[in-house]
């Protein structure tokens, strides 16, 4: 039955999976219960595959925990004993628990939410977002175990991250996303309505990144999502995680042997302008067309400018959601193709983003991607 919240807001629930973490369940409870007057309604905790004394420790906090709990245990075949199947069925009793009009929030249970985590939530959701996106920060004390190179690799990573969505920011501007704003999609904070999370289908059940894919879910059916810089959590630092290629296991993989090209969302700077603005002109034609305009010679430019032919545009802007037609374009449009930046050309393709950004603030001095260098120059002398 859908909670009646006691205040004019809509229902809060909390949806976190949870597998052996007796020693981490009681501080991300507290955090959880320290939230003021933005305490949340109800609490359920997916519990899978357990073998610790994980829900012996919750049950002896309930009584003085100031939300309703739901603990659901469950034995997953192995196939299934992971995150994203554990996420996708809190978050489906959550949504049950909160009702149509509710809010659904997800965080994991080696994490602790900021004191202000729900209420700086409601400012975003308040503000015309249906989805918020927090950021999340490893222990202090744990991230002392990293060794210093691996969070100097991470900083420059993050560093050309932001870059690169300023780009995004300044070609394709989103109101409901306005700088600033940051670039992560972790399961550990993401809140979402009712309604925007059922129109996306749930979080996909996948072994690893149902957290990414969750967002590219609600990007796919036109979902507002705001990346609120100040709705935090800290999570831990450890090498030896609950999920099979979660971030404990990239720690651990990084810490024998650094990777070799950087996460597959970033690419060249030049690549970025080119995608941005293509993704800028196709919201465009999709919102003429949806009032009945003819698009006809803006496709035939848009076309041209991706180098294809007329109709394979034409043919893949028509849907009821921008996000889908966007997301057709890009998979199968051969210039729209991703490519890896090698972490030994980082710094050169920082710079090629930083002046790309320079361009883009100064007005439109750089008219097409074209005038941008697009690979570097190891990559060129290997091609």
């Amino acid at each position: 039955m859908p909670i009646r919240s006691l205040s004019s807001r809509p229902a809060m629930v909390v949806a976190v999976p949870v597998r052996d973490e007796e020693a981490r369940i009681g501080p991300c409870l507290l955090a959880l219960a320290a939230q003021g007057g933005a305490t949340p309604d109800h609490v359920v905790l997916l519990v899978n595959n357990t073998t610790d004394g994980t829900v012996a420790r919750v049950r002896d906090m309930a009584p003085a925990l100031p939300f309703a709990l739901t603990v659901a245990c469950r034995v997953y075949p192995d196939a299934q004993a992971h995150a994203g199947t554990a996420r996708r069925e809190a978050m489906e009793i959550a949504a049950a628990r909160a009702g149509a009009g509710g809010i659904l929030l997800t965080t994991d249970a080696d994490g602790r939410v900021a004191p202000d985590w729900i209420g700086r939530t409601l400012s975003a959701l308040a503000a015309g977002a249906q989805a918020v996106c927090g950021r999340a920060r490893i222990d202090p004390m744990e991230a002392l175990a990293i060794p210093a190179h691996l969070h100097r690799d991470d900083d420059r990573e993050v560093a050309y991250a932001t870059v690169l969505d300023r780009i995004h920011d300044l070609a394709d501007p989103d109101p409901f996303d306005p700088w600033p704003r940051h670039t992560e999609h972790s399961g550990a904070s993401i809140a979402v309505t009712v309604a925007a999370w059922a129109r996306a289908g749930g979080v996909p059940a996948l072994p690893i990144a149902e957290d990414r894919a969750f967002i590219a879910a609600l990007r796919r059916v036109d979902t507002p999502i705001r990346h609120a810089a100040d709705v935090r959590v800290t999570v831990s630092g450890r090498i030896l995680g609950r999920a099979r290629g979660g971030m404990a296991d990239t720690i651990a993989r990084r810490m024998e042997r650094q990777d070799a090209v950087l996460d597959d969302s970033l690419e060249p700077a030049g690549d970025c302008l080119r995608r941005a603005r293509a993704r800028a002109w196709l919201r465009h034609l999709h919102d003429e067309q949806g009032i009945g305009r003819d698009t006809r010679a803006s496709t035939a430019s848009l076309a041209a400018m991706l180098g294809v032919p007329t109709h394979h545009v034409a043919h893949r802007m028509i849907g009821p959601y921008f996000g889908m037609c966007w997301e057709r374009l890009e998979a199968e449009t051969p210039s729209l193709r991703r490519r890896r930046v090698h972490r030994s050309d980082l710094a050169w393709h920082h710079a090629r983003a930083v002046d790309i950004v320079a361009g883009l603030l100064d007005g439109p001095c750089i008219q097409d991607d074209r005038q941008v260098p697009l690979m570097s120059p190891a990559s060129r002398s290997i091609r």
